[in-house]
């Protein structure tokens, strides 16, 4: 009887205990009827080294996404070639039960530019394109009003912004379903604020145009090579690049609006702005930008090595943004732009980064090559929240590094005056 007694007390301590575990490495998520969670931070011993900022910073973004009221997201983290923390929240779709999940697919929207400047890397190392090539040597009739501007624009300045065209020059043809062919033939119209190379200028369209490059160059389209260079190697099993494959996906995030603070509703599907596919029209799930962010991680990579990466994260040229682009970024102390990626100074390290929206849709992306980290947020309901999610991440991972540094610095003092 007494055996009895001790095997059931015993039982039921177990059970307790399995319960507290599960409860505090796997929290439900409150705005969620299904959380689809993948943490890998007791598994992974190097990701396991910044468990306690992984904790803090998930506890943060709860309550960011709560407070916000918004509709889905998903979140990764990589750190020193691992995923050291995949989380996704909310539904696909308000008033319904469809759980986001690590494959559930979003629109990129201008963190597409991120994938299209490593794209452009790994095919410039392959010496299938130089990044010094004329765009006038692909398209031949390609005008600018300044005749000579035209003739030295390069492939460099359209993946820079650095054209030097007005900023967002023709975005509003793009939302109105204009054909791209015609729109390029407007930019003999169009007003310049200096010579290509010289000045930054946010593109969609002329960004977009290494599509039409590629095309005469390999006879295959930027989403073709976007598959067969990035998504097929390096595991972005869900990425495409056209509105029919996005459209069929059943899971899909749906675009939200904001209809009062802190609520939102669904709104129509819209296939705005994949005629600028390299600039704005990547859609992809949180498992496949967990994997681009390993696959810029891993250095030892044959192709997308340190001359890509040399390539693609050498500041081109200073990019004056509004202190409001940053507002809740703790002081930015450089605003430059590489290929494809804004490159910031930031804490005393650089930071690639990129933000992006389309209607309904906000994307965060940065790698920090210094730290061997990198963030990536993705959400169907923009909000305070997506633009918090990548600096507040920063934050807590540079405060651990800069105080595990004094850490160290000061035992190497206190060994060398014992020594």
């Amino acid at each position: 009887m007494e055996k009895r007694i001790y095997f059931i007390l015993l039982l039921v301590v177990f059970i307790v205990f399995g319960a507290f575990t599960q409860q505090h490495y796997f929290t439900t998520n409150e705005i969620s009827p299904k959380l689809d969670s993948v943490r890998f931070t007791r598994q992974v011993k190097r990701a396991a080294e910044i468990e306690g900022v992984i904790h803090k910073y998930d506890s943060i973004l709860n309550h960011e996404l709560k407070i916000s009221g918004t509709v889905g997201a998903a979140v990764a983290i990589t750190y020193k070639n691992q995923i050291a923390y995949l989380n996704t929240y909310g539904v696909r779709k308000a008033g319904t039960r469809d759980s986001v999940d690590k494959n559930t697919v979003f629109r990129l929207a201008s963190v597409s530019k991120t994938v299209t400047g490593v794209l452009a890397g790994l095919l410039a190392n392959e010496d299938i394109i130089s990044l010094e090539d004329r765009v006038v040597d692909y398209l031949p009739g390609f005008r600018f009003k300044n005749p000579n501007h035209s003739q030295s624009l390069t492939l460099r300045n359209l993946l820079s912004h650095t054209t030097g065209v007005v900023p967002h020059a023709y975005d509003d043809l793009v939302e109105h379903h204009i054909p791209m062919n015609n729109i390029i033939s407007r930019f003999a119209q169009v007003g310049e604020s200096a010579t290509p190379g010289k000045m930054y200028g946010y593109q969609n369209v002329l960004f977009s145009l290494i599509d039409t490059v590629l095309r005469v160059k390999t006879s295959k389209s930027y989403g073709k090579l976007a598959s067969e260079k990035l998504f097929r190697p390096y595991g972005m099993n869900d990425a495409s690049t056209d509105f029919e494959t996005f459209e069929k996906n059943e899971n899909k995030a749906y675009p939200h609006v904001a209809v009062a603070k802190n609520r939102y509703r669904a709104t129509k599907l819209n296939d705005r702005y994949y005629s600028t596919a390299p600039a704005a029209g990547v859609n992809a799930s949180i498992s496949d930008m967990a994997h681009f962010l390993l696959a810029l991680m891993n250095q030892n990579d044959h192709k997308l090595n340190k001359n890509v990466h040399k390539t693609v994260f050498t500041p081109q040229v200073n990019s004056p943004l509004s202190r409001s682009y940053f507002r809740y970024w703790d002081g930015v102390d450089s605003k430059k732009y590489g290929i494809g990626w804004r490159i910031i100074g930031y804490k005393g390290r650089q930071v690639a980064y990129h933000g992006g929206y389309v209607h309904g849709y906000k994307a965060e992306i940065a790698y920090c090559e210094d730290e061997d980290v990198g963030i990536v947020f993705l959400t169907n309901s923009p909000s305070i929240a997506a633009r918090k999610s990548v600096p507040e991440f920063l934050n807590l991972i540079f405060e651990y590094q800069d105080n595990k540094s004094i850490l160290t610095e000061t035992k190497a003092e206190t060994v060398s005056i014992h020594g």
